[in-house]
């Protein structure tokens, strides 16, 4: 959201239909055409460094060790911290691109095949004749009847998720990506891993346990605790699959969980990070935007779109509005305690650089940038963005020190860059991109760096590299994948695609331009694409003269109540003008800036 002077003021607002993309919103200056298809082809030859060294030395294994060219199985230590229970016979889940599970005609354990994630990947960059050959591959040799226990949110965002997803495209009528020998496989193995899901959601509160052994369900004495985004991040796969399937129990049994999930919140509408779904007790009533929550704002926002369901943006609109109040300090988001308020650690995690993508989707432009270009600050600093950094003591964590290749900052700065046409993005994915072909390509594939004071690498590929990270890279350079089509990414860079017969109703804002206007008698201003919630700040009049106050996204809260101040960045953004507001040299707050 911005202004802009031409006489009067305007507002102007900017809506995307998240991740939506129904044209090319490539910037036509020609400027920078040459550019984005050198940088498109540098994304493509890391892609397949990558993806040809897993190939030759780790598949069909979970992930590529990189330094040793060997693999590593590792499905089963997801969200595992301990490392419990860990099954002796397990042989792999390679991860490492569209995430699905596998198994080789020679071997009786399972294997999650990091062929299958990159497929969708390939897809996007073109490569139909190698998405058809995985394809066709997991089709004949995919199993879930193994003995191995998993964690049910990361099998969720990166098997089912995967599956789900590489159906959607491998049917696609416009796109005929597989010729003739495809008949729903991909689909049946969705169903079939989505039924083992169901008896997780066999708990007093109906939020689903956090582990599950794919042949036996539910262990004996297994543990109660689990996160926020376990509880809040399953309803975009688990209701596609109940769309494309007609069996309703997978989103029912999200849908469920997600609803006690937002019972929960407190009376700030904040919610922690851990919680017990036997009893329905909070564990750590501390939480922010970064890990074990982060992916919970970002379904609320995402499945309003997929689905068109009201009640995910009233969800959406109440957590975010919180997030902005209670976390929020200046560009910068602490974590605080979700019964006061308060803040209880400053610190900056890599997962938090979600977040600006996130606020493009719902229009809030200039946060977004504001927060984007901090985050990007920090990896100027560094080369890359350190796993934690501690904000109040500006020094880097003294234990997370690492840069695991993550996605997180690249798919901000597509989301920024498609939504603003500034080429200072296409510099910010430069940047990225010659960072880690500096310090992380190695001979044997890209390594994650262990400490990025002195950049000493770890003998590690994680799979959303290749899921995501290139992924993002890729389409900010090279959006041909998204012309005529609308489509929503999820958490773990799998496209779905808007289909109005998903929708209870389908948003106007989708049809056909993702302008959406409200008229007045002085002019029309148009409203956020995410619902009819007027910006700024505003009045709306209904019949029989009802009336109702509608507060703006972009509404920040002073740092202090009493509105005193020291710099502009104790100072939020008012919530009638959208401005904003600034430090005065008697140290209150206000509109005291002229823009």
């Amino acid at each position: 959201m911005y202004l802009r002077k031409s006489g009067t003021w305007v507002l102007i607002f900017l809506v995307i239909s998240p991740t939506i993309f129904c044209k090319s919103m490539s910037a036509p200056d020609p400027r920078w055409a040459a550019k984005k298809r050198r940088m498109s082809q540098k994304v493509r030859k890391m892609f397949y460094h990558a993806y040809d060294n897993y190939m030759t030395y780790a598949f069909p294994h979970d992930e590529l060790k990189p330094l040793t060219k060997t693999h590593t199985d590792s499905l089963v230590e997801l969200g595992n911290l301990k490392l419990e229970r860990l099954p002796q016979e397990y042989n792999g889940s390679a991860l490492t691109l569209i995430e699905s599970l596998s198994r080789l005609v020679a071997e009786i354990t399972l294997t999650l095949s990091l062929f299958f994630l990159l497929s969708l990947s390939l897809v996007i960059m073109g490569n139909n004749t190698e998405f058809e050959r995985a394809v066709l591959w997991l089709s004949d040799y995919l199993t879930f009847d193994v003995d191995a226990r998993i964690n049910l949110f990361e099998c969720n965002i990166r098997v089912l998720g995967g599956l789900v997803s590489a159906h959607i495209l491998a049917t696609d009528s416009t796109n005929r990506l597989v010729q003739g020998n495809y008949k729903n496989q991909l689909l049946i193995l969705a169903d079939d891993l989505g039924r083992r899901f169901l008896p997780a959601f066999d708990t007093p509160t109906g939020m689903p346990y956090a582990w599950i052994n794919l042949k036996y369900g539910v262990m004996d004495n297994e543990t109660t605790e689990t996160s926020t985004s376990g509880c809040g991040s399953l309803i975009l796969e688990m209701g596609a699959l109940s769309r494309l399937t007609g069996d309703p129990r997978f989103e029912s049994a999200a849908l469920r969980a997600l609803r006690k999930l937002w019972s929960m919140r407190s009376s700030l509408n904040l919610l922690g990070t851990t919680l017990d779904v036997e009893t329905g007790e909070w564990l750590e009533f501390s939480s922010g935007i970064g890990a074990g929550v982060d992916s919970f704002y970002e379904y609320l926002i995402k499945a309003h779109i997929l689905f068109g369901k009201d009640e995910f943006w009233r969800m959406f609109q109440s957590a975010y509005l919180g997030v902005q109040k209670y976390f929020r300090h200046g560009p910068w988001y602490h974590e605080a305690d979700m019964r006061t308020g308060q803040a209880t650690y400053w610190q900056l995690t890599s997962l938090q650089a979600f977040w600006p993508g996130l606020q493009v989707l719902v229009g809030d432009i200039t946060a977004a940038n504001s927060s984007h270009r901090e985050f990007f600050s920090v990896w100027e600093r560094f080369g890359v963005l350190p796993e934690r950094y501690l904000l109040d003591r500006q020094m880097l964590h003294p234990t997370e020190k690492y840069y695991p290749l993550r996605p997180e900052l690249a798919e901000s700065t597509f989301y920024l860059y498609h939504a603003t046409k500034d080429p200072w993005f296409l510099e910010v994915g430069e940047s990225i991109v010659d960072s880690l072909n500096l310090y992380t390509k190695v001979e044997g594939g890209f390594a994650s760096i262990r400490d990025v004071t002195t950049m000493q690498l770890e003998d590690h590929q994680h799979s959303f590299f290749l899921a995501e990270t290139c992924k993002y890279l890729f389409l900010l350079f090279d959006d041909s994948f998204l012309v005529d089509g609308n489509y929503i990414f999820t958490t773990e860079g799998h496209p779905l695609p808007v289909l109005s017969t998903w929708h209870e109703r389908l948003p106007e804002a989708y049809i056909p331009s993702n302008w959406t206007f409200v008229k007045s008698e002085q002019a029309a201003k148009r409203t956020s694409a995410m619902s009819m919630q007027v910006c700024p700040a505003t009045t709306l009049k209904y019949g029989h003269g009802i009336e109702q106050q509608v507060q703006s996204a972009c509404h920040i809260t002073d740092i202090r109540d009493d509105h005193r101040c020291l710099v502009d960045e104790d100072c939020g953004v008012d919530a009638i003008s959208c401005r904003r507001r600034s430090c005065s040299m008697a140290g209150y707050c206000g509109l005291w800036l002229s823009i």
